[in-house]
């Protein structure tokens, strides 16, 4: 038995489902989680001593690669001042501004411990700021755990949702509508019939929790319009996206201008840390300036705002994107390219560092309806080969891949070079 499989048996005795997290316990691709020893630059090493290429990530933040120096050394120092202090630090001070001065539309930001806690905070602000109750969302979009977002589509287009998860009150679906992602039309007939009662819009600009799903420009020109026509507010969650597209996030990239912003734990170098911003009327009206409660015993602790000073000031150098632009569209190009060689359906998206492999014969996938409709044996097959190969994919076919300043033509290559065997080996599986 492998340390790894040890080690998850050992788990479930005191942690449910043996993880701290669904995804990570392999549920969607079968097989025993790989538990992980340290981390470095592009590679996780696991306990079993096997190294991988990684492109999860921590999920997405550490866009520098893992265990950067100038972010350890960091943290380090200020670790010798002190791990917690729940006061003001200049620090916070001091990435505020770095954030307020790259991102669009964000005149304040409000500093706290998750992506969870940033997306809840901005949608009950909205509904402070708007005194409206229903929020609208899009069917495979996440916006972390909290009991008002894990809400599913309800049976006809302009119905309110249900409750997506056991412990959600039915009558907090009756304040979210859920959307399908890419409807235009679907998007101007909801607000048309309750514009008036909508607080917000909240939306992943580039989806990152049903793979990798990119947004059509009239998608996105559309939210914008139907927010200013109702007077909503409109949250682009970019918990995932927030400067992987360049340092003005997804909504620099494609020009949508976002009234609030939730960001994840990119801003604090992969630390425990989110925050949300946005437009100064807005954000006023969180305490102690308004009458919208919001608080954070840790926010803004200061190992965490010093990981992120750390990083945005590595993310701001010239040329620190291009490479990883181009890495990104060589990954998926040589992947698509093994994928065809080998007579597989599949196909990919990318935008920014961020990547997606769809095993589907539909060719383009726009929605929640097109990633359900993929092959998702196929993907848990493709993903233990990549996996046996060293090259380590997120374990389930609904997540986002993201690439590093760290990753190297070389393990491009490298990667490009297993995907064709493990192409290979499903195609001659399924014969």
């Amino acid at each position: 038995m492998s340390r790894s499989a040890e080690l998850f048996a050992r788990a479930a005795q005191h942690i449910p489902g043996g993880v701290n997290s669904p995804v990570r316990a392999f549920r969607a691709v079968g097989g025993t989680p790989i538990f992980i020893d340290r981390a470095d630059g592009a590679y996780l090493y696991d306990v079993d001593g096997k190294q991988y290429i990684d492109y999860v990530l921590s999920w997405g933040p550490m866009i520098m690669g893992h265990n950067h120096p100038e972010v350890r050394e960091a943290v380090v120092r200020q670790a010798e001042k002190g791990l917690s202090y729940g006061a003001p630090t200049e620090l916070e001070i001091e990435l505020a501004d770095k954030i307020c001065g790259i991102m669009p539309n964000m005149d304040l930001v409000r500093m706290v411990n998750s992506g969870t806690e940033a997306t809840m905070s901005a949608i009950r602000l909205a509904r402070g700021y708007t005194g409206r109750d229903v929020i609208v969302k899009f069917e495979g979009c996440y916006h972390g755990h909290s009991d008002s977002l894990l809400i599913k589509a309800g049976s006809g287009a302009l119905t309110m949702g249900v409750p997506s998860s056991p412990g959600v009150p039915a009558a907090l679906a009756d304040y979210t509508m859920t959307l399908t992602y890419n409807d235009v039309e679907g998007l101007r007939a909801a607000f048309a019939e309750h514009g008036e009662r909508i607080a917000c819009l909240i939306v992943e600009p580039v989806t990152g929790n049903m793979n990798c799903v990119l947004p059509s420009p009239e998608f996105l020109t559309a939210m914008r319009e139907v927010c200013n026509d109702s007077g909503a507010v409109l949250i682009l969650d970019e918990v995932m996206t927030g400067f992987r597209f360049g340092m003005h996030g997804a909504q620099g990239h494609y020009g949508v201008e976002a009234d609030l912003t939730a960001l994840g734990k990119i801003v604090g170098g992969g630390m425990p840390v989110g925050a949300f911003g946005g437009k100064r009327e807005i954000m006023e009206q969180i305490a102690p300036l308004g009458p919208v409660y919001q608080a954070g015993t840790l926010s803004g602790n200061p190992i965490a705002m010093a990981a992120g000073l750390a990083t945005m000031n590595i993310l701001s150098r010239p040329g620190f994107y291009e490479p990883l632009f181009e890495r990104t569209r060589a990954l998926c190009e040589g992947m698509q390219g093994a994928a065809d060689a080998a007579g597989v359906p599949f196909t990919t998206n990318h935008a920014g560092t961020m990547f997606g492999g769809f095993f589907t014969d539909k060719g383009q996938v726009t929605n929640y309806a097109d990633v359900m409709a993929c092959d998702t044996d196929a993907f848990a097959r493709f993903f233990h080969s990549m996996l046996d190969l060293g090259v380590y994919l997120a374990p389930a076919s609904y997540e986002a891949g993201f690439m590093s300043a760290s990753h190297t033509d070389a393990d491009i290559e490298r990667s490009v070079e297993a995907a064709a065997t493990a192409f290979a080996a499903l195609k001659e599986s399924s014969r």
